[in-house]
């Protein structure tokens, strides 16, 4: 009797240990199993969040432009990131040296397809729209969900950006905008940004930037071997229509199911 009085507290304390290691073990391998899970959904949401970037025009601003992502209604936009910044203040050419916010520098208006060009200024302004795409990415955003859309000198801007890319994004739209570098850019293009499917918006009585500055990028692009889908506006100028945004809003959304 003396002996089983000993050895049954010590039995019993054996078990009561034995059974809360093997708790604690299934509790931190449930939580180790249920982090893992939390954490992949949301790399997954990440990946299929999409990001719009929106470039305003010369002497606008980001805050301005922001009305325009009421336009997209659709469930699919729900996640839906969207940046409007501003342009740094610059004096440009064609209003006289006068400062403003300006993406680049622009040496006359209204353009034509022949207008010149001032690549230098451009090509640092890309720099800037990069670094934001880049972000983005780094971020957990897949490159197939960024959109980059941009009005009359962003639209330029947002040409230019899209194809010196080194990756294949989900799509730029130009709106009213121009070709703002001359054809031997084109070889700095590669073969992953000319997958990018260029949307073009232009309206036929644009007085600021002429509508044949516009019809100019069909067979730019058609040589660098870009896609792009050219609408004409009828009774429209130098500004965006909802029909535009509409349009947009269908041509991303179909993107965004097709990735």
């Amino acid at each position: 009797m003396r002996t089983s009085s000993v050895t049954n507290p010590i039995v019993l304390l054996t078990i009561a240990l034995l059974s809360t290691v093997f708790f604690l073990a299934i509790f931190f391998q449930d939580k180790t199993y249920s982090s893992s899970i939390s954490s992949s959904r949301n790399s997954d949401s990440m990946a299929r969040r999409t990001f719009i970037l929106w470039l305003h025009g010369l002497g606008d601003s980001g805050p301005a432009n922001e009305p325009i992502k009421t336009v997209f209604k659709s469930p699919e936009f729900k996640n839906t990131k969207w940046l409007f910044p501003s342009a740094p203040s610059n004096p440009v050419s064609c209003n006289y040296g006068a400062v403003m916010p300006s993406w680049f520098d622009i040496p006359e208006l209204p353009l034509t397809a022949g207008s010149p060009k001032d690549e230098s200024s451009l090509l640092k302004a890309v720099k800037d729209v990069h670094a934001i795409i880049d972000k983005e990415i780094t971020g957990g955003v897949n490159p197939e969900n960024v959109y980059i859309c941009g009005f009359s000198q962003g639209g330029a801007l947002t040409l230019a950006s899209v194809l010196l890319y080194p990756k294949a994004l989900g799509g730029g739209a130009v709106f009213s905008g121009w070709i703002p570098f001359n054809s031997s850019i084109i070889n700095q293009f590669t073969e992953d940004a000319k997958k990018t499917p260029i949307l073009w918006s232009h309206g036929i009585d644009d007085k600021t930037v002429l509508f044949e500055a516009g019809q100019a990028a069909l067979p730019f692009l058609q040589q660098a071997g870009v896609t792009c889908e050219f609408k004409a506006y009828p009774d429209l100028g130098h500004s965006i229509s909802n029909k535009e945004l509409q349009y947009l809003e269908t041509w991303i959304k179909q993107r965004m199911q097709s990735s």
